[in-house]
């Protein structure tokens, strides 16, 4: 990848690391999951709008395959993985929250092997892949012994990390052509409308949020959710999904730091090793060569080789829109 990519990919690491800890606080404010939810992606869809305006990139969504595409990115890739994160760390820390997402590279490359011959990780991006497991793994450190509740809740955000792997993908091969901006206004608009009916059913706190949550929701909303995600598609678009969805190996490293200065979570030398682990893991499987070796030739083939033109449509006739 070029060097404005990885400058790319530390900004939204940067950003989706603080998200972590901006959900953990609307929960301790007394917001509901499906509030916090609905008010970052409501307040996305604010930014971008003027924004997607701006660049005269709506015109596409006047086509209805489009818009079909745009609802089941939504589902797949916001509404249902944003509620099952927040409703986990409920029960979780948010450096548990982070990591556990960043098993997101590892769907997508078992299902590149299927749907995605491009995608697929083989050579040094397949040992960087599981370099990074391991730093997961060593990361990972805690293991969920604290209940059924706390099991719960990290099984619930091991099911995010699948969207995040299918939505890129979806992007990528349904909404080809599309501009990035596009793509991410609609679905957090659509993510948010989606999310309306829900509200009434949630509950309400007893008492009005702080400034603390209130500026919490909008640093969620604008830095962690609209820009994050225009980001998120820009390096699709340039890079792929595979190389693009590594951001979820290097986040946890910011969500770490977050936590244990700001929310004074625990840090071992186990969790320093770890991370280690896991940025080289994602340097080796986005360039798929070693730091100090030359730059390796690319294969030239086509990219949909073995696809049959119906890989998202098959994602979600086998149960994968949740």
């Amino acid at each position: 990848m070029r060097r404005g990519a990885w400058v790319l990919l530390g900004v939204l690491a940067a950003l989706w690391g603080a998200s972590y800890m901006f959900i953990k606080i609307g929960l301790d404010g007394g917001l509901s999951a499906a509030a916090v939810v609905f008010v970052r992606t409501a307040l996305a869809a604010l930014v971008l709008v003027p924004v997607a305006l701006h660049r005269d990139a709506l015109g596409a969504l006047r086509d209805r395959r489009v818009l079909r595409w745009v609802v089941f990115l939504a589902l797949v890739q916001v509404v249902v993985p944003f509620l099952l994160i927040t409703v986990g760390e409920q029960h979780i820390t948010t450096s548990l929250a982070a990591i556990l997402v960043a098993s997101s590279p590892i769907f997508t490359a078992l299902i590149a092997m299927r749907f995605d011959a491009a995608e697929r990780s083989v050579g040094w991006r397949a040992v960087g892949v599981v370099i990074g497991i391991g730093g997961v793994a060593l990361l990972f450190g805690v293991d969920l012994t604290g209940g059924t509740e706390q099991a719960l809740g990290g099984l619930a955000i091991l099911v995010a990390s699948l969207g995040y792997a299918i939505g890129p993908l979806t992007s990528k091969h349904r909404l080809h052509g599309v501009q990035p901006v596009a793509i991410v206004t609609a679905t957090m608009a659509t993510s948010a409308i989606l999310l309306i009916p829900a509200l009434p059913f949630t509950g309400v706190a007893d008492h009005a949020p702080d400034l603390g949550t209130i500026a919490a929701m909008l640093a969620l909303g604008v830095g962690g959710t609209g820009l994050a995600f225009l980001i998120f598609y820009t390096l699709i678009a340039e890079v792929g999904p595979a190389r693009a969805s590594v951001v979820a190996y290097i986040a946890p490293g910011f969500s770490v730091v977050y936590g244990a200065l700001l929310l004074v979570e625990p840090v071992g030398a186990a969790t320093l090793a770890g991370l280690g682990l896991i940025l080289a893991g994602s340097y080796i499987g986005a360039e798929g060569r070693l730091p100090w070796a030359g730059r390796p030739v690319e294969p030239v083939g086509e990219l949909d080789v073995g696809l049959g033109g119906e890989d998202p449509a098959l994602l979600a006739s086998e149960g994968h829109e949740r």
